[in-house]
């Protein structure tokens, strides 16, 4: 049986930890996983068997680290052979008479991508290509991606999957203790763009245990159409004779797995610290609970890196400013690739209340496809509003849509079937929200009955090609109401027949309406509260307009969307002024605007003297961002970008700066310990202290305590800071820490990692545990304060 037929009546059962088990066998700290494929083939095919004794469906072949950054391509394939064919091996010879199946796994590579790291996008999805490819060639039975903490990696993930092989594809992404991704993502977020882009099976697993990860399945749940994946943690690790071992029994896990399940999980596993023993009795468990009947989710999102936009309860408002029709400034901006100017627009949109930025830069006289997909990207970089993707240039939508970070607005498809042909698989492929514009080879019906009948011929034919009602959005069509005096009820009347008919939302360009008409904006704003009244879902109109905004606040405000009239007060005793102008450097660094920061730092230094702007404007900037980090408001994509920024900053400030007031402030160390070749967590610290004008010593991962100590001594460093990820590698932190504290007392330490605790980090003799990076940051503010 196929395992997508199994899954839609049956509870799927998935292995558990298989680090844990290979540390019990002698896996040494360092020692790579994967290695034991070739040279411990009984021992991974003895624990793959005591899964599916225990009656697992499905097990992970040891091939989670598998991939080109860390084995030459002959290698890796002999890894990745050797761990399927043990898997299958291990399947044949255990007793259990279930269905089984073998999942190649692919977890992260251990490197950030690009604005936040160094791996482009492209260099990932060929990373995951190459492990897709073998795991194809060499029998898996299907893709199993796994403790994703960074949605951009998991799109590159994805697609590698997709698009080198037909097998099913299951996806697990990481939460932290705040129900997101380490770059923000919401399960929202996640379920929207992973369901978008085709994937088979979503979920969650790692980092916590069940309890913890129940807000983010409900999440999931809520809104996944897709069986829904859970492989928590056995509860929280505690540090014992230095190693990891985990709070929950066995019967405690599968007690709360087992109400997962009879909340609507269908695929349950587990992972840190989870053994046979915990999975066996979690089938125990779960041994009379029926698979809750799968539902189509009628949810309709699109979302950035960081959080869904829904349609259908509250007006969307959708930023118009991003498209240089009648703006000669961004026309301007567009051809001298000034990238700036676009993003303050970006900033000043969302800062005016758009939830949805529309992206459009289509001129005769630049290269759209390469400046639409840059446009994409700067503005990701400083900007997590959701994007509508606007040209009527297939190619130039395809590449903003393969490099986008979620799940993209995609404007427009018609009725005409050359731009069903080309729009439709797109969608299908990259997942979006599509606009869909009532129009076809006749042009725009005058009538509504006309108009509805196009959308009707795009519906029929979306389906067609496998794209939900739900990721279809109908475009009426505002014509000048000075060119056909009907033109307005026209339009409204097609946006309550796509309404009542298809049970689809609309989405409206106002501003088309008042053309050739003085004082446009308050004709705009009565077309718009008018298309409201009668179920408009959204709009692209001028978030500046005061006209506008009045009638949006006050719409929500009689309509029961704004609770105890909340924004509605904010807005009409709010100062208004020129929002579009970032009007420090303070701010400038805040919104992470690199050539803006630059371009404040030379005026201030004209008047002001250098030290005066890093303690007057910059680290004031930098806490600002450290503390909206630390309260949730922002998160590590804007973090970063402020950081670099404000490295655009100091590098000016250091070049006016005399030679004999250097603005050092301390000397740190930073290494990933021995045998651990997980550094992220520290590369996002060095970034972050860098720009904090600390003078950091970055010595990577994989480093002896020797080394690290003699670093220290000779640059004589104020302090070190040490990563460790794995739990096998506690030892080496533990040994490094006891060798600085009697070679450098003097020398303060800092640890961090995901395996850590402030317990353990004190147990050590260290001085300071950090859970993230602005922690660190905190405490070398507060120890260089005293």
């Amino acid at each position: 049986m196929k395992i997508l037929d199994y899954l839609k009546d049956n509870i799927l059962y998935l292995d558990g930890g298989m680090g844990s088990m290979l540390q019990a066998r002698g896996l040494n700290p360092g020692e790579m996983p994967e290695m034991w494929n070739i040279s411990h083939p009984e021992d991974i095919r003895d624990i793959h068997r005591s899964y599916f004794d225990a009656g697992c469906n499905v097990v992970l072949a040891n091939t989670f680290g598998a991939n080109t950054l860390k084995f030459a391509p002959e290698h890796l394939e002999k890894i990745v052979s050797e761990a399927i064919g043990n898997a299958k091996i291990a399947a044949s010879e255990s007793r259990g008479k279930q269905e089984k199946w073998v999942a190649l796994d692919i977890g992260p590579t251990g490197r950030m991508l690009k604005p936040l790291g160094d791996l482009h996008f492209e260099d990932a999805v060929s990373i995951f290509a190459e492990t897709v490819r073998l795991g194809v060639k060499h029998g898996a039975d299907l893709i199993f991606i796994e403790t994703m903490s960074d949605s951009y990696e998991t799109k590159a993930a994805l697609l590698a999957a997709k698009e080198n092989s037909n097998l099913p594809v299951f996806v697990s992404n990481a939460y932290g203790e705040d129900g997101k991704l380490m770059t923000g993502a919401t399960p929202s977020a996640m379920v929207a763009m992973l369901e978008g882009m085709g994937a088979d099976a979503i979920g969650v697993n790692c980092s916590l245990g069940p309890k913890d990860l129940f807000p983010v399945v409900k999440e999931y749940l809520k809104y996944s159409s897709l069986p829904v994946i859970v492989k928590p943690n056995a509860g929280l690790p505690v540090e014992k004779d230095g190693r990891a071992v985990y709070s929950l029994t066995a019967n405690e896990f599968a007690n709360e797995v087992s109400d997962m399940i009879d909340l609507g999980v269908r695929a349950v596993g587990g992972c840190c610290g989870t053994t046979p023993e915990y999975i066996s009795e979690l089938i125990k468990k779960a041994r009379n609970i029926s698979p809750k009947a799968m539902e189509k989710k009628e949810h309709k999102l699109v979302c950035s890196y960081t959080h869904a936009v829904e349609f259908g309860g509250r007006p969307i408002l959708i930023g118009e400013r991003i498209n240089p029709t009648g703006k000669p400034k961004l026309k301007d901006a567009l051809r001298k690739r000034d990238f700036d100017h676009i993003l303050r627009e970006a900033i000043a949109e969302e800062d005016a209340g758009a939830d949805i930025l529309d992206v459009n830069v289509g001129l005769p006289d630049i290269d759209e496809k390469e400046m639409l997909c840059e446009t994409v990207c700067r503005l990701q970089e400083i900007c997590d509003l959701p994007l509508q993707i606007d040209s009527s240039d297939t190619k130039a939508i395809e590449r903003a849509l393969r490099y986008y970070n979620g799940k993209a607005m995609i404007n427009s498809v018609n009725g005409k079937a050359e731009s069903m042909a080309v729009i439709f698989p797109l969608v299908k492929k990259y997942g979006g929200v599509v606009v869909c514009l009532t129009l076809d080879e006749s042009g725009i019906p005058s009538s509504a009955e006309d108009r509805l009948a196009i959308a009707k011929k795009i519906y029929d034919e979306a389906i067609k090609y496998g794209i939900h009602p739900k990721d279809l959005i109908f475009d009426p069509l505002a014509m000048a109401v000075s060119a056909d005096k009907n033109a307005a009820t026209e339009t409204i009347r097609t946006v309550k027949l796509i309404n009542e008919t298809l049970g689809c939302h609309t989405s409206l360009g106002v501003s088309n309406v008042s053309f050739g008409l003085p004082n446009r904006d308050l004709i705009n704003a009565y077309y718009f509260a008018l298309a409201l009244e009668n179920g408009l879902s959204a709009a692209i109109i001028n978030p500046h307009s005061d006209e506008i905004m009045k009638a949006y606040h006050a719409y929500m405000a009689l309509r029961g969307f704004d609770d105890n009239f909340e924004n509605y007060i904010s807005f009409v005793s709010e100062d208004k002024k020129d929002v579009s102008v970032v009007q420090d450097l303070k701010s400038a660094i805040v919104k992470g605007l690199k050539d803006r920061s630059a371009e404040m730092t030379r005026e201030l230094l004209v008047t002001v003297d250098p030290l005066d702007v890093v303690n007057g404007e910059i680290i004031p900037a930098l806490n600002l961002v450290g503390d909206l980090f630390e309260k949730k408001n922002i998160y590590l994509p804007g973090l970063l970008m402020a950081a670099e920024a404000a490295g655009v900053a100091f590098e000016i400030i250091k070049e006016k700066m005399p030679a004999d007031r250097g603005i050092r402030r301390a000397r740190v160390v930073l290494a990933t310990v021995k045998g651990d070749i997980h550094d992220i967590g520290k590369n996002i610290v060095k970034l972050i202290l860098e720009n904090y004008g600390y003078d950091v010593i970055d010595l990577g991962k994989d480093v002896s305590p020797e080394k690290i100590l003699k670093t220290a001594g000779e640059a004589k460093a104020d302090f070190v800071g040490l990563s460790v990820l794995m739990t096998t590698t506690l030892p080496a932190m533990e040994d490094t820490v006891k060798l600085l504290k009697n070679n450098l007392p003097k020398c303060r330490i800092m640890v961090g990692g995901a395996v850590l605790t402030e317990e353990y980090a004190n147990r050590i003799g260290a001085d300071f545990y950090g859970k993230d990076a602005m922690e660190a940051v905190k405490y070398l503010e507060n120890v260089n304060k005293t």
